[in-house]
């Protein structure tokens, strides 16, 4: 899915480089998902509408936990359903939601701890 700067693909691999320290400089929104989650497909197209509203001031990594060792990733934050959504400032987690829901929720979600 990765489609610009703003909006990519990350493993476990990539992800201290391309998201820890990445949000030193701009917040990152990580979407914990995975292909059979259907909550996961609904809330897909509203976290992309999120991220090009706010034009560059938020990140969206992308990480789909099936693959290669990326549950891992989901281990380390304790996530106990997909969709989990965390928001990484200064390689920290400020906030955290699971499951879909409205672009009102994400708007007021992201300016509430950015």
């Amino acid at each position: 899915m990765a489609t610009n700067k703003t909006i990519f693909d990350v493993d476990l691999e990539q992800y201290d480089e391309q998201v820890l320290k990445a949000s030193a400089e701009t917040p990152v929104l990580v979407d914990l998902w995975a292909e059979w989650c259907s909550p996961c497909r609904v809330i897909a197209p509203l976290l992309k509408t999120l991220v090009e509203e706010y034009d560059g001031r938020i990140k969206l990594a992308k990480v789909e936990v099936d693959e290669g060792e990326n549950m891992k990733l989901a281990g380390r934050y304790q996530v106990r359903g997909f969709p989990t959504i965390l928001l990484i400032v200064d390689g920290e987690e400020v906030a955290r939601f699971s499951g879909a829901k409205p672009l009102s929720f994400l708007r007021e979600f992201v300016d509430d701890n950015i």
